[in-house]
C-alpha cells in the first residue's frame, strides 16, 4: 500500500504516475494499493510530520548552500525514541513534460475503490502487455 500526497509528481490525478506505477506492477507480479490524502491534508501523513520536524530542528539556522550539507543535514537526524534517516542525492536526470494518452490510459489495469475511487485504487499486474 501507499500513502500519497494529492498534488505533485505523485498526485491522484498524474497520468504519468498511474502509468509508471503499473510498469512496475507489472514488472514486479504484485498489485499495489493507492490511498491519496485529500487535497489540502498532506499533514495528516504520520510519518512525513514526524520526520519534517525533526529535520527542520536539526538544520536550524544552518546555511544549506550545496545539496551535500542539505543531505548531510537530513541523514544526521535522529530522536530519543529512535527514529534515524538515512538520505542520498539521486542525480538522475528526468524528461519533463511527459504526456500519456488516452490508449495508454485505458489499458492501465487499475481498479477504483467505492470510497473515493479518485483517491483510493488498486493497480493489478496486467497479463500481456
Amino acid at each position: 500500500m501507499i500513502c500519497a500526497d494529492a498534488g505533485g509528481s505523485n498526485s491522484y490525478r498524474s497520468r504519468l504516475w498511474k502509468k509508471e506505477l503499473q510498469e512496475f506492477c507489472d514488472k514486479e507480479k504484485i498489485q499495489i494499493s493507492v490511498c491519496h490524502f485529500p487535497p489540502g491534508t498532506s499533514k495528516w501523513n504520520k510519518v512525513e510530520h514526524r520526520l519534517f520536524s525533526f529535520i527542520s530542528i536539526n538544520w536550524r539556522g544552518k546555511p544549506l548552500s550545496t545539496y551535500q550539507t542539505i543531505i548531510n543535514l537530513i541523514a544526521s537526524t535522529k530522536t530519543k525514541t529512535g527514529l534515524t534517516v538515512r538520505a542520498r542525492l539521486n542525480k538522475k536526470t528526468y524528461n519533463k513534460g511527459i504526456k500519456v494518452s488516452d490508449m495508454k490510459m485505458q489499458k492501465l489495469n487499475i481498479f477504483k475503490d467505492e470510497f473515493h475511487g479518485e483517491w483510493n485504487y488498486t493497480i493489478k499486474p496486467r497479463k500481456h502487455f
